[in-house]
């Protein structure tokens, strides 16, 4: 089997996040503590809207889900709050959906990726990738050393390569 590469930044919520934290994950009584990206390199161009493009979105974002999934299950049975923001629909998976995240938006405040508009669509521009790339996020009260075990699970168990 193929390992994708993956790009996963562990950064500190940024201040929109901090700031709307009730909005986006209104049940957690406990302060975010990090936003996890993820960023998967796709096959293809993701700035065209086609058949293809969409069906490789839909691949992407099914991945994603299942190690989001196997990541925050982990980190919540050790009593951690943790989510993550469907990048198709922009709503938490588990939280209640009160307010859309933008995966592009936290990818460029965190990381200073340029995001442009195309076709009325925001596309994150990767370093290497260019529009090769599909991010997404998690979100999380739990501690680093938590985060980095349960990550290292979970990219294992994904077959993933990080970059």
């Amino acid at each position: 089997m193929i390992k994708k590469e993956v790009d996963v930044c562990v950064a500190s919520p940024h201040q929109f996040a901090i700031e709307h934290q009730q909005q986006f994950l209104p049940a957690w009584s406990t302060p975010l503590s990090y936003l996890i990206l993820v960023l998967q390199q796709s096959s293809i161009s993701l700035k065209e809207s086609t058949i293809e493009v969409a069906a490789e979105k839909e691949r992407l974002r099914a991945e994603f889900i299942s190690f989001g999934c196997s990541l925050i299950f982990a980190l919540q049975d050790r009593g951690y709050s943790s989510d993550l923001f469907d990048p198709r629909t922009g709503y938490p998976l588990l939280a209640s959906q009160d307010m859309t995240w933008d995966d592009n938006a936290a990818v460029k405040a965190l990381l200073n990726y340029p995001v442009v508009n195309y076709q009325q669509c925001s596309l994150i521009t990767h370093p290497i990738w260019q529009d090769h790339v599909y991010p997404s996020t998690i979100a999380t009260t739990a501690p680093q050393v938590l985060v980095a075990s349960g990550l290292k699970q979970a990219i294992v168990t994904q077959n993933w390569q990080l970059k």
